[in-house]
């Protein structure tokens, strides 16, 4: 499974006009299209960052539509107030659902870099060592791990069921992800705590 990431920073106070329009416009196109499995929603109420990704049955389905994608990511901008938009492609590593993740869930997003011929043995590692314990927090709803194998980006995301158990997890798996991080060698370049708006990537277990 595939995924491609739409990262924005927008203007606060067009957030509610974006979130519409992925919703009303966006998500009943993209599930028409061939190939297409999902699309989820995440957004950041303090910085104006909104991430939508859309999840793919294999590499060529989500490199045919690219050209269609970026007629969404222009105007998806427009209607942010942003400058600029972050389009990375993804190949879904993991992903694990204790349980659905309802209306008003949150989650922890972290990009990663490491050495592309470590990555196996992160991901390896991730599966037997991190997840569980990541199970163990609190409100834990799901996890998912995008990889870039080429460049050796990842980026996890760590769901709850609200944005209060994010808050209430936060030093707790922070803690987690940097001593995992630190003993696979790998390199935290961000984390952001967002809200998980739209939940619908539909991509299978793959743990």
């Amino acid at each position: 499974m595939y995924a491609r990431s739409t990262s924005i920073r927008g203007n606060l106070s067009n957030l509610d006009a974006g979130i519409a329009y992925v919703r009303d416009e966006v998500m009943p196109s993209v599930k028409q299209t061939d190939g297409c499995v999902g699309l989820s929603l995440l957004a950041d109420r303090e910085s104006g960052r909104c991430i939508v990704a859309t999840s793919w049955v294999d590499e060529q389905a989500m490199r045919a539509t690219a050209h269609e994608d970026r007629t969404v990511q222009h105007r998806l901008m427009h209607t942010l107030g942003g400058e600029h938009a972050d389009i990375r492609e993804w190949e879904v590593a993991v992903l694990h659902r204790e349980r659905p993740a309802g209306d008003g869930a949150g989650a922890q997003v972290t990009w990663a870099r490491i050495a592309p011929n470590h990555l196996d043995d992160l991901l390896n590692a991730y599966r037997h060592n991190l997840l569980p314990k990541l199970q163990e927090l609190p409100g834990f709803c799901s996890v998912s791990m995008l990889v870039d194998r080429r460049l050796g980006r990842t980026a996890s995301v760590t769901s709850f069921e609200d944005r209060n158990w994010v808050a209430r997890d936060r030093k707790e798996a922070r803690t987690l992800r940097e001593q995992f991080a630190q003993a696979m060698g790998a390199r935290i370049v961000d984390v952001a705590e967002m809200d998980l708006v739209l939940a619908h990537l539909h991509v299978p277990e793959s743990v």
